[in-house]
């Protein structure tokens, strides 16, 4: 499980990253209570971005898990 200063690292990379920089009220509630799996954690970010999980590009859909499965491994 991810504290809230990992998720702060891992909100600044996506958004630096890959372009996507959630409203701040998402990004304080992701740090409180960080969903507990990476793919949770992928779809609420992939969510809060205005995407679909199931129908977006699968590629970009993998960037961002992969960026989350990162966090989750340190």
């Amino acid at each position: 499980m991810l504290n809230p200063e990992s998720v702060t690292v891992l909100l600044s990379k996506l958004c630096t990253e890959l372009g996507f920089c959630l409203p701040p009220d998402v990004c304080e509630r992701l740090k409180m209570a960080p969903p507990d799996s990476i793919k949770a954690f992928t779809d609420a970010v992939v969510s809060a971005e205005g995407f679909n999980p199931k129908n977006m590009d699968l590629h970009l859909y993998r960037q961002v898990r992969n960026k989350i499965a990162e966090a989750f491994h340190q």
